[in-house]
Order: structure tokens, then C-alpha cells, then sequence
């Protein structure tokens, strides 16, 4: 059983599944849906459109250069059956799909680091610039205290 990858979003095609175009150079593009089919009949770039692996790739979204996903690449030798390869196969397979997932979950973390500190400065900056909206006094008074926030009629303004 031959899985195949759409020519426009990369995702696995299985067989008896999507469409196959064939150009009249006789290169064949193999799609999974409909939805990849017209979107390579309106020429549309796989890199400009959100929802393709080319454009996560590209976008830095997910990983580019690993070891681990040299093993998806096609080969076409055919090999003789031999019961004990196809066990070590299964296993290595088992384990480069463990490792792959490991991988992916540390790159995953290392993407989403800065976020964190990024949304508390951003909801410092939106409590700072509402701060009327506060109802308590007792909070006000806590953030004053602290002095995250500045109370615009708190500062001294000389008229000329």
C-alpha cells in the first residue's frame, strides 16, 4: 500500500482517495480533496496560503531541518521479504516516531516561550491605559501602591 502527498497542502493521500491531475507532460499531481485540486487551478501559491505545511514551513511554524524527517522521503528499491527486516523496520519506524513527536513538542515550547510575558505586558499595558474602569477602590489603591498605574488628575500641571 503506496501513500501518496498532495501536491498543494502535503498532507497524506490514501489510496482510493482525491484525485490525480496529469499534465499533458506526463508529471502527475496527486491531490486529497477538491479543495487542493482548485486551489492549484487558480495557480495559487501553497507558500501564500495559511492552511498548507509549505506555508507553516516557510512561516517558521513548524520544524525544517531534522533528521527525522528524512524517513518520510520515497524510495523506490524494491526490497526482498525477510521477516526479521520487517521486524527491525516496525520497531525503528515505532522509535523514529517517538523521537519525531519529542522533538517537535520541545520545538513547539522553545515557539511559544516569549508568549507568556508578551500577554502580561500586554495586560498591564490595557489595565494602565482603562484604569477608570476599575470599580473597587481597594484594588486602585493596591495598584497604586505599587505603582504599576498612574492616575492621569494625579499629576502637577502648571498653566502658562
Amino acid at each position: 500500500m503506496r501513500l501518496e502527498k498532495c501536491f498543494f497542502c502535503s498532507s497524506t493521500v490514501y489510496p482510493g482517495h482525491g484525485m490525480m491531475f496529469v499534465r499533458n507532460d506526463a508529471k502527475q499531481f496527486r491531490f486529497c480533496r477538491s479543495k487542493c485540486h482548485k486551489n492549484f487551478k487558480m495557480k495559487r501559491n501553497p507558500r501564500k496560503v495559511k492552511w498548507t505545511k509549505a506555508f507553516r514551513t516557510a512561516a517558521g511554524k513548524e520544524m525544517t531541518v531534522d533528521a527525522s524527517l528524512e524517513f518520510e522521503k520515497r524510495r523506490n528499491i524494491p526490497v526482498r521479504y525477510d521477516r526479521e527486516l520487517m521486524a527491525t523496520t516496525l520497531k525503528a519506524m515505532k522509535r523514529i516516531q517517538e523521537i519525531k513527536a519529542k522533538r517537535e513538542r520541545v520545538f513547539m515550547k522553545k515557539r511559544l516561550a516569549g508568549k507568556k510575558e508578551q500577554e502580561r505586558s500586554e495586560a498591564l499595558k490595557l489595565v494602565q491605559k482603562n484604569v477608570e474602569l476599575i470599580q473597587t477602590p481597594a484594588l486602585k489603591k493596591k495598584l497604586m501602591e505599587k505603582k504599576i498605574i498612574s492616575v492621569p488628575g494625579s499629576q502637577d500641571v502648571e498653566m502658562a
